[in-house]
């Protein structure tokens, strides 16, 4: 989430060379498949930046880019809810770009993206299913090694699906609490 809060910032920053990197961020990790970019991770990413990388740390930096480019989105469509006479303002008074945008944009942007940032979250939360076929443990994984043992694979398909609907269900209803303690009234 911070990574995305971090390219919004460019994607609205009045230097270009920031906003063409935010938008070129956004751009090719939207569009890029997840599963490309997993195989990125475990091929690429330990040949060319870092080898020796965990399995756990190649799927965060998969999962991580890939939310990112959707929760600067997410975000930047709340900046853009912010009158701009606010940001204005704050400019008069003799604020920079990134304290108006740390102190007054993003505090009023923030109650308009709570329910796009729940979305995100959730299919964050579902996403990671993409992991196991990556040699990272997550339920899908469990679900492996316990039908490998030849425990009944239905009741392990079962059990599965109601601890994605748990989670999922757990993330909606923080959100929905979040939403009706911050969000904008409608």
């Amino acid at each position: 989430m911070v990574l995305g809060i971090v390219i919004a910032g460019f994607r609205v920053s009045p230097v270009p060379p920031l906003r063409f990197f935010g938008a070129a961020w956004v751009t090719l990790f939207r569009n890029t498949p997840l599963t490309v970019l997993f195989l990125v991770a475990w091929f690429v990413v330990p040949v060319i930046f870092m080898p020796g990388l965990s399995p756990w740390t190649k799927a965060l930096l998969a999962l991580g880019f890939y939310t990112s480019a959707f929760v600067c989105e997410a975000i930047r469509s709340g900046i853009n809810t912010v009158p701009l006479g606010q940001a204005e303002a704050a400019r008069s008074i003799g604020m920079t770009f990134f304290q108006t945008l740390r102190l007054i944009v993003l505090p009023q942007a923030t109650r308009t993206v709570i329910p796009p940032l729940s979305s995100i979250f959730i299919a964050l939360t579902k996403n990671s299913a993409i992991a196991g076929a990556f040699s990272v443990t997550e339920l899908f994984g469990v679900q492996k090694l316990l039908s490998d043992k030849g425990f009944d694979i239905a009741w392990i398909f079962l059990w599965v699906a109601i601890g994605y609907l748990i989670i999922t269900f757990t993330i909606s209803g923080l959100f929905r609490l979040l939403e009706r303690r911050l969000g904008v009234a409608r």
